[in-house]
Parts: structure tokens; C-alpha cells; sequence
């Protein structure tokens, strides 16, 4: 199965698309620092388009927390703070395993399927060295779980996380090219197949340790 991410989208883009997807990778990437000024008319000279389709990419980029706005700077690159990240890592343990929990309730065959197809992209993108797909596959996985939870609440609040995770899981994945979170997820999902609710749900909080002690706590 091949999953659809949004550095392996195929199908042709808009100019807005194409200044959004290649800034938030850059910013991923940390090729853009935290409070890098994001100028439109300097991006718009990068591309080599109009000021429009600048002002449409950041717009979303500010809507998922990659830029804020600052005062006399217009935009620039969000902070993420140690702080921040050890708050996510514990609320992450506090709501992810429920979120597991009820969606091993509702799993089919078919979401079997797609996460071991998430799976296998994530070892694609190990062996390409493509840390930003990675990632992404990464947030795929971990998402489903909230998604087939049935609780719009639960998804809202990965979806409200999610951007900062992104961003910190890239750079620790970067320290640590010897962590293998394909193999860490083949045995969650292993688990999730035996049926195993309580094995699942420890062998799930107990992977996200390794980012939240990353931090320093």
C-alpha cells in the first residue's frame, strides 16, 4: 500500500502549494531557525512569483504554528522550548493510550493494512534518508490512533500538537540516526494485532519516553 504524504504527493501544485510545502520543509529541516524573519517579498524573489501566492503559504504556516507574528518583524519562525515539549510528551502519555484504547475497539482488517503500509514507508524513507517523510509517516501512525478513537476532542488536540512534534522528532531523529522508529512501531503494532489491549497501550506510552526524556527531564 502506498501512503500519500505531503513530500510524496505526485500530482501537479499550486504556486502557493509548491512556497508551502518547500518553507515548512525548510523549517523542519531546521534550515529556517526560530525567528528567522519571513519576508514576503524576499520568498516572492526566492520562487520567483507574484506576492499572493507568499502571502497564502504563510497564512497557513501561521494557522499550524510554524510562524508567528511578531511586533515591528511581521513574521518569523516559531520558537519551540524545552518547556513546551516535556507539556506535550506528558499530556501525550496522559491521552494517547485512551485514544489507543478505544480505537482497538473499532480496527479492521483494512486500518491493519494501512498501518502497515505507514510502516514500510517509514523503513522507505530510513533507507532514502528522507528524515522529513519520516517524520511525517511518523505523525501518520501515531494520528490513526486519535482519528479511529471516534472522539473529534482527541483529534483536536493531536492535530493542535502535532506541528511542534513534527518539529522536535526531526531534530532528535537527526542526533540519533541509530533509533529505529520502524522497528519501535512493528512492535506496537504487532501488539495491537494480538488483541493485547494493555500490552499495547504500555509498549506505546513507553516509546514516547525516549522523546520526553530527551528534554532533559
Amino acid at each position: 500500500m502506498s501512503i500519500q504524504t505531503d513530500s510524496s504527493a505526485q500530482s501537479p501544485i499550486s504556486l502557493s502549494e509548491h512556497v508551502y510545502t518547500t518553507l515548512k520543509r525548510q523549517i523542519m529541516k531546521g534550515e529556517l531557525l526560530p525567528g528567522h524573519r519571513m519576508i514576503v517579498l524576499d520568498i516572492a524573489k526566492q520562487f520567483n512569483v507574484s506576492q499572493a501566492p507568499v502571502r497564502e503559504a504563510l497564512e497557513r504556516l501561521k494557522q499550524e504554528g510554524f510562524i508567528v507574528g511578531k511586533m515591528n518583524k511581521g513574521s518569523v519562525v516559531s520558537e519551540i522550548t524545552a518547556q513546551e515539549i516535556r507539556d506535550i510528551y506528558a499530556l501525550r502519555q496522559m491521552v494517547e493510550g485512551h485514544a489507543l484504547r478505544r480505537a482497538m475497539k473499532v480496527l479492521e482488517d483494512k486500518d491493519i493494512d494501512y498501518l502497515e503500509g505507514v510502516i514500510a514507508g517509514m523503513r522507505e524513507a530510513i533507507d532514502q534518508g528522507d528524515s522529513y517523510r519520516l517524520v511525517e509517516l511518523d505523525m501518520l501512525f501515531h494520528g490513526y490512533f486519535y482519528l479511529r478513537s471516534g472522539n473529534a476532542l482527541l483529534y483536536d488536540i493531536w492535530n493542535s500538537i502535532k506541528t511542534k512534534i513534527m518539529r522536535f522528532i526531526t531534530v532528535t531523529n537527526r542526533d540519533h540516526p541509530g533509533y529505529s522508529l520502524s522497528d519501535s512501531h512493528t512492535e506496537i503494532l504487532d501488539l495491537i494485532k494480538s488483541g493485547d489491549v494493555d500490552l499495547s497501550e504500555t509498549k506505546l506510552i513507553r516509546g514516547l519516553d525516549f522523546y520526553k526524556n530527551y528534554t532533559g527531564e
